[in-house]
């Protein structure tokens, strides 16, 4: 049997000690941080709520039986304290992105996040936060008796400025709900290519969603069904406990899964990123292609190198797809604005003032006994002081309504007909590298590579991987 070359002994060298010293998802080895995590977590949960008193005890309804529902949001935080967390977010980014880009430490942004977590998680309540603040933004927009607080604007900006420059900074260290999701990670399992791709496009949907909601005034979608949220808070409706459970269970399994495919902020950062300056790259230096980062991010972000030199003929077939493909868009977002404007009737329902001038002319054609004090009756009587006003309002939402759902069914026509499009592009590689805008930029990957593991001093230079010939780049 032929013995090993020196090249190959050196290369399983090195895997072995990357093994022992760095896997991909175990941070470290020794068993007492592996439960560090799990008791900080503990100790906010436990903690944390205690902390939080009533200025003035609730009143007396014994004689009524009347029960005070339970507070799902957090209350208003005085205007200096909400400087503070703006703050306190551009220190945590600026952090960040030197963690990431210079010492290059996943121990370093593993305690950044734990900060983040307990701040703007468990003490913040995750409000608020800039997943929700593009809502904000979108009413401020459309509707001119709305001012935007300075400290959304601040939330919503300063992640996505940073972007544009080092990547997804935000989601690394920064973000609770991806530190949480982190800290529930055991055992990632794999996506498939093709459901990646078919889930990957959720969140630009739920983000169109959320705005177009948002901008008639109704509610704050992206907000209201956040499955994350209900765990900060420690409180919430039935179905977003529901919700935040199967995100916990589905979190143990599959690396960020809200993060990667509902998210509507993630995929403005996505945009971003795939203009930043700087980018996360595994290696310090040089791609030995030595393969062992190939497995190394839970999250599907790494990408292998291109395919040798396609032949000219096989590329004739993807050029005319590409072309069909760029027809196909303007096509798709007809019609999704078509489809879009024919569901502005029963969409507009769902607001509230829209919902009762409809039982409201309902009840004029054909009455209807609700009882006596019932949620109905209350309601309609309300109506009857002023239904002028009310149908008016009304109608006002309604056109608001066909805007935003005219708006949103292109939104969607549009997504998809880039994701095709995408899908037909060819991307030129040499190396090993995490994708752009879906690396999270959490430095995960960074100690699997050999050349990493010479940069800390962890293996001498000598036993390092050599480089290998670079594969050669399709030529589209």
């Amino acid at each position: 049997m032929p013995s090993q070359t020196a090249e190959e002994k050196r290369g399983n060298g090195v895997k072995g000690r990357s093994s022992q010293n760095g896997s991909p998802f175990l941070l470290f080895s020794s068993a007492p941080f592996r439960r560090a995590p799990a008791l900080f977590v503990l100790f906010l949960t436990l903690f944390c709520p205690a902390l939080a008193e009533p200025r003035f005890p609730p009143p007396d309804f014994s004689e009524t039986n009347h029960e005070l529902p339970v507070t799902t949001a957090p209350a208003t935080r005085a205007e200096g304290l909400q400087y503070l967390d703006v703050t306190v977010l551009a220190a945590c980014l600026g952090v960040a992105v030197w963690l990431i880009y210079k010492p290059r430490s996943r121990r370093g942004v593993f305690w950044l996040s734990l900060f983040s977590l307990g701040y703007f998680g468990f003490y913040r309540e995750g409000c608020v936060c800039a997943i929700g603040a593009p809502q904000n933004i979108a009413l401020g927009l459309f509707n001119s008796g709305y001012a935007v607080p300075l400290t959304v604007i601040a939330f919503f900006a300063l992640p996505l400025v940073v972007a544009l420059f080092a990547g997804r900074a935000f989601c690394a260290g920064v973000c609770p709900h991806g530190a949480l999701q982190d800290l529930l990670l055991i055992k990632p399992l794999k996506v498939p290519a093709w459901l990646e791709h078919g889930l990957g496009i959720l969140p630009f949907i739920f983000l169109g969603f959320g705005l177009s909601f948002a901008a008639t005034g109704t509610g704050f979608p992206i907000c209201r069904y956040d499955p994350i949220v209900p765990i900060f808070r420690l409180n919430g409706p039935g179905l977003m406990i529901a919700l935040a459970a199967v995100t916990v269970l589905l979190g143990m399994f599959v690396g960020r899964p809200y993060c990667r495919f509902l998210c509507p902020y993630g995929a403005l950062l996505k945009l971003a990123s795939l203009a930043a300056k700087w980018r996360v790259r595994v290696t310090p230096d040089i791609c030995t292609q030595c393969r062992l980062c190939e497995n190394s991010c839970p999250f599907g972000a790494m990408r292998e190198p291109s395919p040798g030199t396609v032949e000219p003929r096989l590329l004739i077939p993807e050029r005319r797809r590409l072309g069909w493909l760029l027809l196909l868009v303007p096509a798709l977002i007809a019609s999704g604005a078509w489809l879009g404007g024919k569901l502005t009737v029963p969409v507009s329902t769902l607001n509230p003032t829209v919902e009762l001038a409809e039982r409201y002319i309902a009840q004029q054609k054909s009455p209807v006994d609700y009882g006596v004090m019932t949620p109905e009756a209350l309601s309609l009587e309300r109506a009857e002081r002023d239904p002028e006003a009310l149908l008016k309002s009304a109608a006002a939402f309604r056109r608001r309504f066909w805007l935003a759902c005219v708006l949103f069914g292109g939104w969607v026509g549009l997504v998809i007909g880039v994701k095709l499009v995408s899908l037909s592009l060819r991307t030129l590689r040499t190396d090993f590298e995490p994708d752009r805008g879906a690396c999270f930029a959490c430095a995960r990957c960074f100690r699997s590579c050999p050349q990493e593991l010479v940069r800390i001093g962890q293996v001498p230079a000598s036993e390092s991987v050599q480089p290998t010939t670079a594969v050669a780049p399709a030529k589209a």
